[in-house]
């Protein structure tokens, strides 16, 4: 399959540069998966295609500042950092710009002068060069690692959006717990814990996996061939109540919504998984608590197992991420609604409008 299929012209005017000021504030374009019906909304009303008994299902990770700039000690040229995985005991592997002057061995130090003979709140050291400006960083530092970064780092807002973030937590969602990401699960970013009130009020129910945002996020498709691109495997979790809510929404016949394709593809992976510890490859599906690293790439001609409707926001040209809504919805139908969203100037990306495939 030809990565070009994905492609489209999309005005760098309508990548949203900044959130707006209220989260639920932002447009929906709703799309039927099976007619390619369209109709244009506003989020406020997700509620209306949401019915009783159907699933949420959320990302309840946690963007970490992960985004550090520093100095070289031998030289103080400027290094910034990109932290995107942990490794152990202190190790990290991480995007390091510019990674030519970062060899193995070379040391970065951050919150104090390149040369001064201070101890650095924090350095670290290359231990391995990978592809793409990949590091494997060994950190050094006196005290808490977290309340350091905290102090430290920024936020890693996405290389398309230019503008400074002037409040974190704009960029967590409202139910972000567990940290550990380099990115947020955008899709979950319209959400107020009011508005997730009133879809309880309205039967709707609630479950959380985590999947902790890698490099795949920042990592494009270089390849001709679909078929022929690497996913970089994220952490995820997928709890015993989760699999329970799961299995219960599936038996009484309504659907599992997936808020974001980190959702879907952790619900994919866990199906996945299941299906193999049972040893079953057809018959009733039995979603099972799991965890660990999933690089599951979704694309055209998947069939998905436990996701039925999804809420995303818009992507970029001949991202994996239109691959996967592709997958789900038909390419056929993802084009000719992300034709409607251009000409309608919707936002796009990570604080752009959202889109629910039904």
């Amino acid at each position: 399959m030809d990565v070009h299929a994905f492609d489209f012209d999309l005005p760098e005017l309508l990548i949203a540069q900044t959130p707006l000021l209220e989260r639920t504030a932002s447009r929906l374009l709703t799309l039927n998966k099976q007619t390619g019906a369209i109709e244009h909304r506003m989020f406020e009303h997700l509620a209306e295609y949401l019915e009783a008994g159907d699933l949420l299902v959320m990302n309840d990770t946690r963007v970490i500042p992960a985004r550090l700039f520093g100095l070289k000690k031998d030289t103080g040229a400027k290094v910034e950092i990109l932290l995107l995985k942990p490794l152990g005991d202190d190790r990290w592997e991480a995007l390091v710009k510019p990674g030519k002057r970062m060899k193995q061995g070379a040391v970065v130090v951050f919150g104090t002068d390149a040369g001064s003979d201070a101890e650095p709140l924090l350095s670290a050291e290359v231990l391995e060069e990978g592809e793409m400006g990949a590091r494997v960083l060994q950190f050094r530092y006196s005290g808490i690692f977290n309340e350091i970064l905290d102090k430290l780092g920024t936020m890693p807002l996405p290389p398309y959006i230019k503008e400074q973030l002037p409040e974190k937590e704009r960029y967590q969602t409202v139910y972000a717990k567990h940290e550990g990401s380099a990115a947020a699960p955008t899709a979950g970013l319209h959400f107020t814990e009011a508005y997730l009130e009133r879809l309880r009020a309205k039967g709707v129910q609630i479950a959380f996996v985590t999947l902790h945002v890698g490099l795949g996020t920042f990592r494009p498709v270089s390849v001709d061939k679909v078929e022929e691109h690497q996913m970089h495997a994220e952490y995820f979790e997928l709890t015993a109540e989760t699999a329970e809510l799961i299995n219960r929404t599936k038996a009484s016949g309504k659907r599992v919504v997936a808020v974001g394709t980190t959702s879907c593809r952790t619900l994919e992976t866990v199906a996945g998984l299941s299906r193999e510890s049972s040893g079953a490859s057809d018959g009733p599906l039995v979603i099972k608590p799991a965890s660990g690293w999933t690089s599951i790439f979704i694309y055209p001609g998947y069939q998905f197992q436990v996701v039925d409707a999804l809420l995303t926001n818009f992507h970029l040209p001949k991202s994996t991420l239109l691959m996967l809504i592709s997958a789900l919805a038909g390419k056929e139908h993802v084009m000719e609604a992300y034709r409607q969203a251009v000409e309608e100037q919707y936002r796009f990306f990570s604080f752009g409008d959202a889109m629910f495939i039904y």
